[in-house]
């Protein structure tokens, strides 16, 4: 299954310019899923990232990789609507830069559900050379529970 970029926006609720992912070019809904982030010194972070030698931060990378996994997780329809919460992160590791006209590609692995809470194994290479690795924890929240929403729910019970 692959998705072009207006598909992963009804999936995803990232925009411009924090949409990390353009393409997923493999995906097994639940399972796993395999994405492209196309890197170009347009990127807004290049300017001040590193000036004369433009670097993408770890960051943005663990953000790109944990799209690609929230495709995944959100892909069935029961999801959708639901904004992924990152929990944790574990294991991260940055092996390599990642540069202007890099094709970052990240395959993400979903390891457990348990309710709407997820753990996600991701890896990402640019050819053949491979540039972080992490896991990532995910909560997949009704924007209906926000605490806001849910401190102003009890403040009413108490009433």
């Amino acid at each position: 299954m692959e998705l072009n970029v207006e598909e992963i926006m009804e999936i995803l609720p990232h925009r411009y310019p924090m949409l990390l992912v353009d393409k997923i070019i493999e995906m097994v809904p639940m399972d796993y899923a395999v994405g492209i982030k196309c890197v170009t010194m347009n990127e807004p972070f290049f300017q001040g990232h590193f000036p004369g030698h433009p670097v993408m931060p770890g960051a943005l990378i663990c953000e790109a990789m944990a799209q690609v996994g929230g495709v995944a997780l959100q892909y069935p329809e029961e999801n959708r609507g639901l904004i992924p919460m990152f929990t944790g992160m574990d294991h991260v590791r940055f092996r390599s830069p990642v540069l202007p006209g890099d094709q970052l590609v990240t395959k993400a692995v979903i390891k457990k559900i348990i309710g709407r809470m997820g753990k996600v194994h991701c890896e990402c290479h640019v050819g053949d050379v491979h540039k972080a690795e992490a896991d990532f924890l995910f909560y997949l929240m009704d924007p209906n529970e926000t605490p806001e929403k849910k401190e102003k729910e009890k403040e009413a019970q108490k009433k």
